[in-house]
């Protein structure tokens, strides 16, 4: 069985102390003191070992019952001393677990605890995922690239850009195409660049005929140098909606410049149903229903993430019929950055002028309802192969299982969402983990914990590997000698991993 921490396992020897790594199938010949490629695995005394910590989650004392104090490590990230705690206080993860691979291998570890009197077994790995993709929402109104355009990291194509969705750009990294379908260089960026921000970490991309990001997760992306601030209220014709009322007085007109859907106050529903006059003023576009227009310009960084930097650009023509000298209009974005005022002359031609401090509230007040830009990266891979065979002898019963919600899917602790259909397709948020949960293999691959928790008797009924299943204070107690074990604080956030499927709540 793969070894974890300190704990060494005899291998098989290649000669002058070389150990033979077979967590993977590159199968590293390791010298003495050294590692093999990914790091992960190192010949120590001629013996392969984990060479990271193995991570539990323990629960705070609020949440934990009947609390056994650890020792030495009321922090998080503290190495801790071994002392031996119960059962429903801490969760055993995938991180630093060790893999299954090659596939006919029970799981590093099957645990078994008793929680508010039911009987748990949890199934702990770390996948090797070839099969695997990261998905990064990027909280912008700027156009970062036309769909379906390469996304490079160091001149590799990555991944591509997909289907843009409210306030948020999309893009989709990673997958078993770029990793495994192209050059040797190709698939050692992606899974590089996949660790990064899997890990937490930032990472420079550029858009073929789009922007240069940096992004991160948790953090502001950053767009063609230039940190990005807020994310829209809505689009165009949901902010003329939202803020209809406040302008009703203070402006004649109002148009809320947006790439995908341009609103018009006095043409939009809201603008009739609050009695406001016609203002005669068109703007370019399509029109879709009264007051919305679609391609009013083409998608770029300027006002409602359109390539406009002149508003007035967007104004296809002034009704002289419908409009009137004096006529006040605000032109503003979607997220309020831009806004100016202008009033219409005696040859109903738009001049600029002072904003009045009423329609300045008003503005301010679309920017305060826009959320902070945050990038968000959320893993998403299938568990097959090795993952299932390390935990029954028949995985199709472990993928019903899931299906039929008996049996829960942790990523270092964190929930996942399972896909529905076939297999077990998985995707976590990686803020949800704890950090530094990821690894790589040179095949290229991504290495990622996983769990599997449910109630014994499903275990047994699933055809489980009973015989490598053990009590959690034996677990922690094989491992408290010269074992490099890392307690982790539980992210109070996430839903107890081990409370019984009734009470859990996801």
């Amino acid at each position: 069985m793969t070894t974890t921490g300190a704990e060494k396992t005899e291998r098989r020897s290649a000669g002058d102390d070389v150990v033979v790594c077979d967590a993977c199938p590159v199968l590293c010949r390791i010298r003495p003191g050294k590692t093999g490629a990914c790091g992960r695995y190192g010949n120590v005394e001629n013996a392969l070992v984990r060479m990271d910590p193995f991570v539990l989650a323990r629960q705070a004392a609020e949440r934990a019952q009947d609390m056994v104090p650890f020792l030495a490590s009321e922090g998080a990230g503290v190495e801790w001393d071994g002392s031996l705690v119960q059962g429903p206080q801490a969760f055993v993860t995938g991180i630093g677990a060790g893999t299954t691979y090659p596939d006919y291998k029970p799981a590093p570890f099957i645990v078994s605890s008793k929680v508010e009197g039911v009987d748990m077994v949890t199934v702990v790995t770390e996948g090797i995922f070839s099969y695997c993709g990261v998905k990064v929402k990027i909280d912008t109104d700027r156009h970062l690239g036309p769909e379906q355009a390469a996304v490079r990291c160091e001149g590799e194509q990555v991944g591509h850009v997909t289907t843009a969705e409210y306030g948020s750009q999309m893009l989709a990294l990673g997958g078993v195409r770029h990793l495994t379908g192209g050059s040797k260089k190709e698939g050692n960026v992606t899974c590089q660049m996949m660790l990064e921000l899997c890990n937490k970490q930032a990472v420079e991309l550029e858009i073929d005929g789009g922007a240069r990001l940096q992004i991160q997760a948790g953090k502001a992306p950053v767009i063609n140098g230039v940190p990005e601030e807020r994310m829209r209220v809505g689009c165009g014709s949901a902010t003329i909606g939202i803020f209809a009322q406040q302008w009703v007085g203070e402006a004649d007109e109002v148009i809320v410049v947006d790439d995908h859907i341009t609103g018009v106050l006095t043409e939009h529903q809201a603008g009739r149903f609050l009695d406001m006059k016609p203002s005669g003023i068109r703007v370019r576009g399509r029109r879709s229903t009264p007051g919305r227009y679609f391609q009013v310009a083409e998608p770029g960084t300027g006002w409602g993430g359109t390539n406009v930097s002149d508003p007035l650009s967007i104004i296809e023509k002034v009704d002289p019929k419908t409009a009137w000298p004096g006529l006040r209009l605000l032109m503003v974005s979607t997220t309020g950055e831009h806004a100016a005022w202008f009033e219409l002359d005696e040859e109903l031609k738009p001049r600029e002028a002072p904003m009045p401090a009423a329609v300045q509230l008003v503005v301010e007040r679309i920017g305060e309802n826009c959320e902070p830009a945050l990038t968000s990266v959320l893993f998403m891979a299938g568990a097959g192969g090795s993952l299932r065979a390390g935990a029954t002898e028949n995985p199709v019963r472990l993928t019903r299982s899931v299906k039929a919600a008996l049996t829960r899917v942790t990523a270092g602790g964190a929930p996942c969402y399972v896909w529905p259909g076939g297999g077990i397709t998985l995707m976590v948020d990686v803020l949800d983990m704890p950090d530094n949960a990821f690894g790589y293999v040179p095949t290229p691959a991504i290495v990622g914990p996983i769990e599997f928790t449910m109630p014994h008797e499903i275990y047994a009924g699933l055809g489980g590997h009973m015989a490598s299943v053990k009590p959690l204070e034996a677990v922690l107690k094989e491992r408290a000698t010269g074992a490099r074990v890392r307690m982790t604080e539980w992210n109070a956030e996430n839903p107890w991993p081990l409370s019984p499927l009734k009470k859990a709540g996801f």
